[in-house]
């Protein structure tokens, strides 16, 4: 009998949620491509992926994935407009060169994109960088600031305004708590900013967004 595959992280499965059956799916730093496995076998999905690392990449090969080394900043260029129904980039747009180049190409490779990602305004990363006048380190964080992957930081509202600065259409925002817990955001703002670990965004181009309305 095959092993039951460990439950997902709870941001990871609210992606999973999001994804419609048998979708088109390329998943960027998939790292050991759990989501990837999640979707072909519950969502019906063509599910691949990209990883940096070379450990992530074997590992997901060895389960038989779909999944090539490549890097986000640089390779996205390659896909074909539109080549995906969903391009997923989860708790992986802060460790990138340019998020914004980034988050320009998902949005031109798939019709509607998913982005997860730790954010800094969470009141216990401000409490903890005005109190000790050092780079905190929360659950999520969890790096010294001379080895963290994360390069680009940004807080809920940051990630809103480039949104709006490369015309990406918000059609659902959830915000995940320290616990995993995950709500809906009907206007991200002030509060929600403060109070949220973390964050995860549907996004489309509003072209795209109005021709699947009508």
């Amino acid at each position: 009998m095959l092993a039951k595959p460990p439950p997902l992280r709870p941001d990871l499965a609210r992606i999973a949620e999001m994804v419609t059956p048998s979708a088109r799916v390329l998943d960027i730093g998939c790292g050991g491509g759990e989501l990837i496995d999640h979707l072909a076998r519950t969502k019906a999905a063509d599910a691949r992926g990209i990883e940096l690392s070379q450990a992530g990449v074997n590992a997901c090969v060895a389960k038989g994935l779909p999944v090539i080394q490549g890097d986000a900043d640089t390779d996205l260029r390659d896909y074909p407009a539109h080549s995906f129904d969903f391009a997923i980039l989860s708790q992986t747009i802060q460790a990138t060169h340019k998020p914004k180049e980034v988050l320009a190409q998902l949005l031109r490779i798939g019709k509607r994109v998913i982005v997860s990602f730790p954010n800094f305004g969470f009141w216990k990363v401000r409490l903890k960088l005005a109190l000790t006048g050092r780079m905190p380190r929360t659950g999520v964080l969890n790096y010294a600031w001379h080895e963290t992957p994360n390069i680009h930081l940004c807080t809920i509202a940051d990630f809103v305004a480039l949104t709006r600065e490369i015309d990406a259409s918000i059609e659902q925002s959830l915000a995940v708590s320290e616990a995993g817990h995950v709500r809906e955001l009907s206007e991200p703002g002030y509060w929600d900013n403060l109070t949220a670990e973390g964050a995860i965004f549907l996004l489309a181009r509003p072209s795209f967004a109005k021709a699947s309305e009508g």
